[in-house]
């Protein structure tokens, strides 16, 4: 209890404040506490470093001293004397000098020491995760609260369709660049994770408020897009804070389902919101993201604590130096402060590089555009402007009514987490768990299951397009959704999974650039959504997004053909 109270945002501004480290005190911090051997065995390996030292300089004092005496062929007593004498007050000025101790690294005591993320219980791994499940969801779900809200905007302001579509558009585009800002700043020791989470999710609540009661559009329309802002270190850092706690092949687990929270989220943002909207007003839908938001804040205030192992350490290392008086004692991220990357080179790393890697390395180009395209986002948001008129205009769905067809991309979860999960466990983690990092095997055959599935996006696309008529049931079109879902979330588990294992040393820019082009795709895909609806109908708008679907489903073959020749000739991935 206490213990989780003193991880915390909380009970680390506690301490902090009334700078007491008898309240929730560190393990270094109690009388009780005795320096482990790796540590506390320097001290002599120091102590016998100096002997050897003062002896070294005890020789050479010697040396200096025979060639005088034997010069004089004998030595008379007197000269003997004055010879120890000079040794004698070497050896003590010696004594007196204390050698600049070298470097002593703080690392985990332990194999099972309970600080390592890795060996926390799996309860508080689960519960870690539920936080981060719920936090994502929290923001997913804010892009789409709004779409019930649109018409009443239009009428409330007198703007086109467009200006208020931008509610959503500017939301997205906000949690798009937010993480080439989040991404680079949470893998800074000194700043960890927990920090960034806790500040900006607490910006994101008062937001969330302000854009309830604003009395402008522009108001309306720039909160917005800083609620994406802030909200979006979920995207940049949640799955960082996953890979702390898990081991690489248990990884996939945990992300599968949290990447679950983030694509239900805006399925369920027209449903929560559709019925308040239509009986209470467009702000209700405000309303609504701030109740969601704000207790989660507060939990995650109260009980997140840090995960990154080099804060952890940095923290150790500094109270440990406190507690001792060693200087020497220091961690990894002491030891490369001394080698600090300039702000212009983390620019470099978070805006360049990833634009960079997409020009020169043709399967980085092709994830970026397959995910903007049709995993989630250009697709996914593209139905926001076409279910109104599929099943408002067409079926006779009243405003609330008109959200619920997103319940078909549920079962398509409920199909694709299992099914994904099983053959990772049967497949997959046998062989990670035999095979060194960082590949851990061949990451190519990691991508069949979204070769198996990737016949189903086109096939869901043109079955919602051909049958959404009103001489068809609603549930048909409804069905053609679930098929689309199960291929969506498999191709973007296995995806970002081989990005990781292909290209480690850049993966953290890369998803963030990922994350910002798909967005912007997004983006403009709910802006041109319906004028393209209006002008192609609904039918011939879905069929060209199943024509480029099929496109990008002919590549993903191509890539789990031909990936690894690929990957030796790319001079950015991993290739052994």
């Amino acid at each position: 209890m206490w213990e989780a109270v003193r991880e915390s945002s909380i009970g680390q501004i506690v301490r902090l404040v009334f700078r007491r480290p008898d309240l929730f005190p560190y393990p270094e911090e109690l009388a009780s506490f005795q320096l482990p051997a790796s540590l506390s065995a320097c001290s002599s390996v120091l102590l016998g470093r100096k002997l050897e030292n003062e002896l070294k300089q005890h020789e050479r004092v010697s040396t200096y001293a025979e060639p005088s005496i034997f010069s004089a062929g004998t030595i008379t007593p007197s000269e003997e004397k004055d010879v120890e004498a000079a040794v004698s007050q070497t050896w003590d000025d010696n004594l007196q000098t204390t050698p600049i101790p070298d470097p002593v690294i703080v690392d985990w005591y332990n194999a099972s020491d309970p600080m390592n993320p890795r060996n926390w219980s799996f309860a508080k791994k689960l519960f870690i995760t539920t936080q981060m499940g719920l936090y994502t969801f929290a923001v997913y779900i804010g892009s789409s609260l709004y779409a019930p809200s649109e018409g009443p905007v239009m009428v409330a302001f007198g703007v086109s369709f467009e200006a208020a579509a931008l509610g959503i558009a500017l939301y997205v585009v906000g949690y798009g660049i937010g993480p080439l800002l989040w991404s680079p700043l949470s893998e800074i020791p000194a700043v960890g994770r927990t920090s960034i989470f806790i500040m900006t999710f607490f910006i994101f609540v008062c937001l969330a408020l302000g854009a309830t009661t604003v009395d402008s559009f522009g108001g309306l329309l720039a909160l917005r897009f800083l609620l994406g802002f802030f909200g979006s270190p979920c995207l940049a850092t949640a799955g960082a804070t996953l890979d702390d706690m898990f081991a690489p092949w248990k990884l996939p687990y945990v992300l599968t389902v949290w990447s679950g929270s983030a694509t239900l989220g805006p399925a369920f943002g027209p449903i929560v919101s559709g019925f308040a909207v239509a009986k209470m007003g467009w702000r209700w839908s405000g309303w609504e993201l701030f109740w969601l938001a704000a207790p989660i804040w507060l939990l995650m205030f109260a009980t997140l604590p840090e995960t990154n192992p080099e804060t952890i350490l940095l923290r150790r290392a500094a109270r440990l130096r406190k507690c001792t008086g060693r200087s020497d004692l220091i961690c990894e991220t002491d030891l490369k402060s001394a080698h600090l990357t300039t702000t212009r080179q983390i620019a470099i790393d978070a805006l360049i590089k990833p634009w960079q890697i997409n020009a020169l390395d043709p399967v980085i180009l092709y994830t970026t555009v397959y995910a903007s395209i049709r995993v989630l986002y250009g697709t996914y948001y593209s139905f926001f402007e076409a279910f109104p008129l599929v099943f408002t205009d067409m079926y006779g769905f009243n405003l609330g009514q008109s959200g619920l067809p997103f319940l078909a991309f549920v079962p398509g979860l409920l199909i694709a987490v299992p099914g994904y999960t099983i053959w990772f466990r049967l497949k997959a983690e046998p062989v990670m768990r035999r095979e060194p990092p960082p590949l851990y095997g061949f990451p190519e055959s990691r991508l069949l299951p979204a070769v198996a599935t990737g016949a189903f996006a086109p096939i869901g696309l043109f079955m919602f397009a051909w049958t959404s008529r009103p001489d068809i049931h609603w549930i048909v079109p409804i069905i053609g959704l679930m098929v689309l879902f199960v291929s969506i979330v498999i191709a973007f588990q296995c995806m970002n999974f081989y990005i990781a294992r292909c290209y480690p040393k850049y993966s953290a820019s890369l998803f963030a650039a990922n994350t910002f082009a798909r967005s912007m795709f997004a983006a403009g895909s709910i802006l041109f959504s319906r004028p393209m609806y209006e002008t192609l109908g609904v039918g011939g708008g879905v069929s060209l997004l199943g024509g480029l679907s099929v496109l990008c489903s002919c590549g993903m073959v191509f890539l789990y053909l031909y990936g690894d020749r690929l990957r030796i000739r790319s001079r950015f991935a991993q290739s052994s």
